[in-house]
């Protein structure tokens, strides 16, 4: 058995040993705690705007999953990261390469001319045999970043789906304001009648009349910044949907939803699945390792396997004399002035990168969820503290304008009351907005696993 013919048996074997094989980090470096400081009972739907129960949101979130252009841009780029994985598989493989060509020559010599013509034809391949794991482990990290890719686009939709449903509590939000500053301003009105009835029997001053005119105009003056808030947020709205701003979104129920209670929370420990970003740092965390693996055996030798077969002559003679050449090529780095030990180091840095990263959006997670819970529980207390305090407002202005009626007092402690009543039926509204935005970013620190369902509804034309 010839010395060649034995290095090709052996190939297998050595190719076989992968002595830089990816140690992929283990989990266990973050420990998420055992539970959270709250205990969520209700089910709630996998698509969780569902719980809301309100047919417009669930349109408006259709209709963004489908045409929104950030998410068509996160689609795109996962067609680019598909297309690079399949490209880096392909580079790998062994290729095969046709080569033709054609030659026509004319010659005068001594008065005669010669013509001459020739054909030539060839097939070549060549393929680099992986001897220490660094083909594989290009092709699988490339094949990691696809899948944290992926995973972008997951965490583009539960964002996405996130900000059309506070956009729209918002939106929902500034037309009950507008209502009820209408409603403020007729009972203001109505108020005004009574001192200008008083004013007429001399048992009121002028400077009562013009304070409630004053606090009228006041009311009238928060108008134009709600109606400028509504539109510029249907302008949003339209946007997140793909639509031109000045699209109509259709809306046709305008109540704010109720808060339903606190969904099931599960443990910390599911946020390493629920969560795509961190699905995606995890995925890119095993992407730098597999590159450490590729960089450390890119400093051994490699072995090339070429193999080509030509031929050329006359046509009628072209297929009728081949010429076959198979050729082995060892490649060994000797000197490169530490780059490729630069490189090892470098990508050393990059796990560290990658690892830290990873902690942190666990860590961050984790955060996320607690800091909305404990913001629900103290923004129900304020909501319920703002109630008490309506009701006694409202107990009050009535006491007062009792005893202005009676000519026991001045307007001025009215106005005061009535001015308290209104601020907190307007602060009662923007803290269940609170409440429910803050209920929307729970359900986003959750993440879910809805998004791994997501299709591509629609192509984007070129």
């Amino acid at each position: 058995m010839s010395w060649k013919l034995f290095g090709l048996l052996l190939i297998p074997l050595v190719a076989a040993c992968s002595p830089f094989a990816a140690s992929v980090q283990s989990d266990q470096r973050v420990e998420p705690p055992h539970q959270y400081s709250a205990i969520g009972q209700e089910t709630t739907p996998d698509r969780w705007w569902q719980s809301f129960a309100a047919a417009d949101l669930d349109r408006l979130i259709e209709e963004a999953l489908s045409d929104n252009l950030s998410l068509r841009q996160a689609w795109a780029r996962l067609q680019q990261a598909q297309s690079l994985s399949r490209g880096n598989r392909a580079d790998k493989r062994p290729d095969l390469t046709l080569n033709a060509g054609h030659d026509n020559s004319w010659q005068r010599t001594n008065g005669s001319s010669n013509d001459s013509e020739s054909y030539s034809l060839g097939l070549s391949s060549s393929f680099e045999l992986d001897l220490w794991g660094r083909v594989a482990a290009e092709v699988e990290s490339q094949q990691k970043e696809e899948l944290a890719t992926r995973e972008d686009l997951h965490a583009a939709a539960i964002s996405l789906t996130a900000e059309v449903t506070d956009r729209w509590l918002t939106l929902l939000t500034r037309i009950q304001q507008q209502r009820l500053l209408a409603e403020q301003v007729q009972t203001a009105q109505k108020y005004l009648g009574l001192i200008d009835l008083r004013f007429r029997k001399a048992q009121a001053t002028a400077l009562d009349l013009l304070q409630q005119q004053e606090s009228i105009a006041a009311l009238q003056a928060r108008l134009p910044a709600l109606q400028q808030q509504e539109q510029v947020l249907r302008h949003e709205l339209a946007l997140l949907l793909g639509n031109n701003p000045q699209q109509t979104l259709g809306l046709t129920a305008f109540e704010l939803p109720q808060l339903q209670p606190l969904p099931a929370l599960g443990l910390p420990a599911d946020l390493l699945q629920q969560r795509p970003d961190i699905r995606a740092a995890k995925l890119r965390l095993q992407a730098a390792d597999l590159d450490l693996t590729a960089a450390k055996a890119d400093r051994l030798p490699a072995l090339k396997l070429t193999a080509a077969a030509t031929t050329s002559g006359e046509f009628s003679d072209l297929f009728d004399n081949w010429l076959l050449n198979l050729a082995q090529n060892l490649t060994a780095p000797l000197l490169d002035g530490g780059r490729r030990s630069a490189e090892v180091e470098r990508q050393q840095a990059v796990i560290k990168e990658q690892l830290a990263g990873y902690q942190q959006t666990v860590l961050t997670a984790i955060r996320e969820v607690e800091d909305a819970l404990i913001s629900e529980q103290k923004l129900e207390e304020e909501l319920q503290a703002l109630q008490q305090q309506l009701e006694i407002a409202e107990k009050a202005l009535s006491a007062a304008q009792n005893r202005y009626v009676k000519g026991q007092s001045t307007y001025l402690p009215v106005l005061t009351e009535l001015q308290n009543v209104e601020q907190l039926q307007q602060d009662l509204l923007t803290q269940q907005l609170d409440l429910l935005t803050n209920r929307v970013g729970l359900h986003r620190a959750l993440g879910g696993t809805w998004p791994n369902r997501l299709t591509r509804q629609h192509e984007v034309p070129l």
